[in-house]
């Protein structure tokens, strides 16, 4: 699977500026964005313009490597090159359609634009943990900071890889914090928020936002 895990890498390669995301009633600046669920991005339409015409460049680049792919003889290692370019290609259009829908309607905007380095294998074979920045000593603060982390990079995936192995990685900590900021409203809206991107990103509706449409 290695080079499978190169090719992945490659298309998940470009993304805009290092940003972060916040919660708050107030966007950063007055009338850029309309909050859903009253999270708002730190960044603004100039950054979040440039990144669209970024990922709209990888996806160029990706749909000519899905091309090539599909244009040559191929044996059973073609093929599954083959499929992960094209399930990551169709991840790559849905962030991009994130990122229009924040753009035109101020919803579903990921708390970052870049595309932050994510090598996590979560074959339990390999006992490596996710490759996060923040403490796990899981108290009160530092969970808050992890699950808004995890939210952040949830958001941002732009390949199936990411995307299951951060949703993988929300399943190995979540269980962690210590028993009494488990049930933390900040830190938990942060996990619901990075599983509705990741239930997005594979093209599907998380539960909590089918309840709220019917």
């Amino acid at each position: 699977m290695r080079p499978l895990w190169v090719l992945t890498a490659f298309l998940g390669c470009s993304g805009g500026a290092k940003t972060t995301g916040q919660t708050t009633d107030q966007p950063s600046t007055p009338g850029e964005f309309a909050a859903e669920d009253r999270f708002v991005p730190s960044y603004g339409k100039t950054e979040l313009s440039r990144a669209l015409e970024k990922e709209r460049g990888a996806e160029a680049t990706a749909e000519r490597i899905v091309g090539d792919l599909e244009a040559k003889d191929r044996d059973a290692a073609a093929d599954d090159q083959l499929r992960v370019a094209t399930a990551d290609l169709a991840v790559r259009r849905r962030f991009i359609e994130s990122l229009e829908t924040c753009e035109s309607a101020g919803r579903f905007c990921p708390p970052r634009l870049d595309d932050p380095p994510w090598a996590f294998d979560p074959d339990p074979a390999k006992p490596v943990g996710p490759p996060v920045t923040a403490s796990l000593r899981f108290d009160l603060d530092s969970w808050r900071t992890l699950a808004a982390e995890l939210h952040g990079r949830a958001c941002a995936c732009r390949t199936v890889f990411c995307v299951d192995s951060v949703g993988v990685a929300i399943d190995q900590l979540e269980p962690r914090p210590m028993p009494d900021v488990q049930g933390d409203e900040t830190a938990s809206q942060s996990i619901t928020r990075a599983r509705e991107c990741l239930f997005r990103l594979r093209g599907k509706q998380h539960h909590r936002r089918e309840q709220l449409e019917d």
